[in-house]
């Protein structure tokens, strides 16, 4: 859609509609900047080598050992 074809669509709206529709478009324009901005800001975070690979199950066995090891208070 051309900017053309989205101004005679707005103009074609009722004089009511068009404020909303224009904060609707204003918002979501919003909204798609931050995103853009957030996977832009992950990409250099990979490229800068500050990403790993995460396993959750390795995660979750070294949370194990780790619970495990810990001295427990004696509950009365």
């Amino acid at each position: 859609m051309t900017q053309d074809e989205a101004l005679r669509a707005l103009e074609a709206l009722p004089a009511e509609m068009r404020d909303r529709a224009l904060a609707r478009l204003k918002d979501e324009a919003e909204k798609l900047r931050i995103l853009k901005s957030l996977v832009q800001e992950g990409l250099d975070d990979v490229a800068a080598g500050r990403v790993v690979n995460w396993d959750v199950t390795e995660f979750l066995a070294e949370m194990e050992d780790e619970e495990r090891s810990e001295p427990r208070i004696a509950q009365r």
